[in-house]
């Protein structure tokens, strides 16, 4: 199948797409894009500076690879690149980088719906699900498996480690570590997301070593650097040990729960 372009649409004679991309009604394909093949791109979308990926699809009205909300930018070529099989809803915007890092990056099989937003230089994994009206400012790290519900925000070089889950309406100022419920205005861990990690596939060995990394952080009075050390020296399976290194690596510091958590609020711990 050959491309399918609208008469109204306005193509950059320098853009490269692919066999098997649909570029609907009065969409506006600017400079240094690349779309690769089965992508959808909808009504009165925007895209510039980009490398799309196959099979996505761009409802309408979606601003991609626009420049970077940054006082500093002036007018550098960066870019953004997007996986494969990402859905964008309509009102999306996705940001290129700023000069500090050139790149924003999204992996594969995301959904970003109506009027989310994701800034410049964030490095966003893959199976990432931006519910309506959620916002990632610049520089935001979020790793695989995040659900971010509507109305969030994220401030600027926040990290979001992977199979977190954050509440609607929550707003993050720091780290939120993998594997867990947060909610709230500075948003803090409620229990862990034991739901969707039995939907990941995880195992009840590693879960249960997740939930005694969990409890030994938080819950049992050490304090964060002493218990750190501690489960350091002690044998992990793989996802709790992600759980340490995400810590170590942290440079806003991250959000602990409150000093108790009930278990109404979350889920076991």
């Amino acid at each position: 199948m050959s491309v399918k372009i609208h008469a109204t649409a306005i193509i950059n004679p320098n853009a490269e797409i692919d066999e098997n991309v649909e570029i609907g009604p009065y969409a506006v394909i600017g400079e240094e894009v690349k779309i690769k093949s089965g992508t959808y791109i909808g009504p009165h979308s925007i895209l510039e500076f980009a490398e799309i990926g196959k099979d996505n699809h761009f409802t309408g009205h979606a601003f991609i690879g626009t420049p970077p909300q940054d006082y500093k930018y002036n007018g550098e070529k960066t870019k953004i690149i997007i996986g494969d099989n990402n859905i964008i809803r309509e009102g999306v915007s996705l940001h290129r980088g700023s000069p500090l890092t050139s790149i924003t990056t999204i992996g594969n099989g995301c959904m970003f719906m109506a009027n989310s937003h994701i800034g410049h230089d964030c490095r966003v994994g893959n199976k990432v699900i931006m519910v309506n009206s959620s916002a990632a400012s610049g520089h935001v790290r979020i790793e695989d498996n995040v659900t971010i519900s509507a109305f969030s925000g994220l401030h600027q070089f926040t990290q979001i480690g992977t199979l977190a889950m954050l509440g609607g309406g929550s707003m993050v100022s720091q780290d939120i570590i993998p594997y867990v419920l947060a909610q709230g205005d500075r948003a803090k861990p409620v229990g862990l997301n034991i739901v969707g990690l039995k939907r990941a596939g995880i195992s009840r060995e590693s879960i249960k070593s997740i939930k005694y990394v969990f409890k030994t952080l938080f819950l049992e009075g050490h304090l964060f650097t002493n218990a750190l050390k501690k489960l350091k020296t002690e044998k992990l399976l793989p996802e709790a040990k992600h759980m340490l290194e995400f810590c170590e690596k942290s440079k806003r510091g991250i959000s602990r729960p409150k000093s108790k958590i009930k278990k109404s609020e979350g889920t076991d711990v």
